[in-house]
């Protein structure tokens, strides 16, 4: 299959995903959290699959690569949260975000790795 936007990788497809895990899981925080921790899960969340469609829509392989490297960078930044979140909050299952963070980690790690070359 031929990939012509940036909505055909299943690395986005998957982000768009995870983004969707973090509104349904970050709803049964407490309202407290509203303003800190929701708002960085969601923030880091939507900034991957948003870097992969800027990178993608840039045309050129090196800025791609560019924009994949902070995409990654947030599913770090994710994973960090999502870990806190445990913590505090043990009753939630995190189990689906933390499969999907992991999975996107490798698909980015690959897809950067390809635009090296």
């Amino acid at each position: 299959m031929e990939i012509k936007s940036y909505k055909d990788l299943i690395v986005w497809q998957k982000g768009i995903d995870l983004v969707n895990e973090i509104y349904v899981m970050t709803k049964k925080f407490p309202k407290s959290e509203q303003f800190s921790l929701t708002s960085q899960m969601l923030r880091a969340a939507i900034s991957i699959p948003s870097n992969i469609a800027e990178g993608w829509s840039r045309n050129y392989q090196t800025e791609f690569g560019r924009f994949l490297s902070i995409a990654i960078a947030s599913a770090a930044e994710l994973e960090t949260q999502v870990i806190i979140a445990k913590r505090q909050y043990p009753e939630i299952s995190y189990m689906k975000a933390e499969s999907l963070v992991f999975e996107i980690q490798k698909m980015l790690l690959s897809l950067i790795k390809t635009t090296k070359k």
